[in-house]
């Protein structure tokens, strides 16, 4: 029998700097940029925690710690490789990824298309085993106020 698994990931981060933005390894013009330790990529740091979490490894944070200075303006990709490096050392493949980018002031369907390509090539599965969605919070909370984004993905593996 197989083994399948499933993880849930979620990132928010607020505007500030300077842009562009970063979703899903794609730099998007932007008036402000996003305060993170790396690039800030919302939509690649859930996919990690997702893929992290679905074979029970932690979270980004345990790989990555924000405290760590030597993590700053670090291409998430890089990271997302690396998180499926270790669900691959798990004895898992990575079977799919949706992922949902939350903002008021970015419209991600430009972008989709490169953005599924990018986080597709990141993990070595082929683009049709990834999903990039987008909406926004209606003017609601901090992230409808435009003070910043969030992206929440789910992930499923199999062994």
């Amino acid at each position: 029998m197989t083994d399948v698994r499933t993880g849930i990931g979620y990132d928010a981060h607020r505007f500030g700097g300077q842009g562009p933005v970063v979703l899903a390894g794609v730099a998007i013009d932007h008036p402000t940029g996003v305060l993170g330790t790396s690039d800030g990529d919302v939509a690649a740091h859930a996919v990690c925690d997702a893929l992290l979490g679905a074979v029970g490894a932690g979270d980004l944070g345990a790989y990555f710690p924000s405290s760590d200075p030597k993590w700053s303006g670090v291409d998430s990709l890089d990271l997302l490789r690396s998180c499926t490096e270790r669900v691959t050392e798990a004895g898992y493949t990575v079977s799919s990824v949706d992922v949902t980018i939350i903002v008021e002031s970015i419209c991600v369907a430009p972008y989709r298309d490169l953005m599924r390509q990018r986080l597709a090539r990141a993990m070595g599965i082929s683009v049709e085993k990834v999903s990039v969605k987008a909406t926004t919070m209606d003017g609601l909370g901090w992230i409808g106020e435009d003070a910043g984004l969030a992206a929440q993905a789910v992930a499923t593996v199999y062994a």
